[in-house]
């Protein structure tokens, strides 16, 4: 008679260290790996019904406005008018058009106005709302004045007040799906905001580099955005084990490798134009910041679709918690 096989809590059956035949050679699998599975084939967790491209673009633009207000606020007080022009337009156009696609995502207009009937701090939806609200009025009020040529005492406080709510603007969406059960973005807690700070600033001072005269911080924070995004996203996808599927293949993988080539691309071109004068350097410039704007939007994005390829695939739920078990119990 063989010995009896043992199994271990993964399902997987383990070696026998006795004598007979099988000495030295191992065990022969007994029944096919196993297969993760659901009743019916349905996902364990609901996926989130959020829309393309509503979601995606929400995301997107609201990095884009997060970054561009704080640079317009810095391009005012060091006398760069082009800079700030620009910088306040595309903030207030971002934060408006951020505000209109999450409205079509929910469905009504009223939806968004009950999200500001209560503050609740332990929301990132709420929290999020009562700095989006905020943040899209200053920012609006700014522009305005800068497009009518009124006001510019009004409109340097205004665009101050919105340059200081920016930076929360960039990395509260990261906080939003990563405090959710979808395994992808909950697993990546840690490193989601850095991933969407680095492609806000990217996006913000790619969107500098199309203004006329001196754009050296838009230069500056972009390169540095585009560096904060690539050391975040290798990282994540280092350490969250296998979640980091979700990340490298399907349609995910295949946007974020795009987003990635046209991050460094549109880093390097955005130092290059740094060393180039007149009209060469512009045009490099304005074509490394649309390039850059691009990139962010894909990566925003792919991290989307990764997160929604990881709620329907049970594999993503169940295996990090069987590694998770049999980690607890080896230990």
């Amino acid at each position: 008679m063989s010995a009896p096989e043992h199994r271990t809590a993964t399902g997987a059956p383990r070696r026998r260290h006795g004598g007979g035949r099988g000495k030295g050679r191992g065990e022969r699998l007994m029944v096919p790996e196993a297969e993760f599975t659901s009743y019916y084939g349905r996902p364990i967790i609901k996926p989130p019904v959020w829309k393309v491209p509503d979601v995606p673009a929400y995301l997107y633009l609201g990095g884009l406005a997060g970054v561009s207000a704080p640079l317009a606020a810095l391009a005012d007080l060091t006398g760069r008018p082009g800079l700030r022009r620009l910088g306040r337009i595309a903030a207030a156009g971002g934060a408006t058009a951020s505000v209109g696609f999450l409205v079509h995502d929910l469905g009504r207009p009223t939806r968004f106005l009950h999200m500001l009937r209560v503050l609740k701090v332990t929301s990132p939806l709420s929290v999020g709302s009562w700095i989006l609200a905020p943040f899209g009025a200053l920012s609006g009020a700014t522009a305005a004045a800068e497009v009518l040529g009124v006001t510019p005492r009004l409109a340097r406080a205004s665009g101050l007040a919105a340059g200081a709510l920016g930076p929360a603007l960039t990395t509260y969406t990261a906080v939003l799906v990563a405090d959710t059960a979808v395994p992808a973005w909950h697993e990546g807690f840690r490193e989601l905001p850095f991933v969407f700070a680095g492609s806000a600033l990217a996006s913000g001072g790619g969107a500098g580099l199309l203004a006329p005269g001196d754009v050296t911080p838009a230069r500056r924070v972009a390169v540095a955005g585009a560096a904060l995004e690539l050391a975040a996203t290798a990282v994540l996808e280092r350490r969250i084990g296998f979640a980091a599927k979700a990340y490298r293949t399907g349609r995910a993988g295949t946007v974020l490798r795009a987003a990635r080539a046209g991050t460094v691309a549109g880093a390097l071109g955005a130092l290059a134009s740094g060393f180039l004068r007149g009209r060469r350097g512009r045009a490099l410039g304005a074509v490394s910041g649309l390039l850059l704007n691009a990139a962010s939007a894909a990566t925003r994005y792919g991290v989307f679709e990764a997160g929604m390829a990881s709620a329907r695939d049970p594999e993503y739920t169940v295996r990090p918690q069987r590694e998770r078990l049999e980690a607890r119990r080896s230990g």
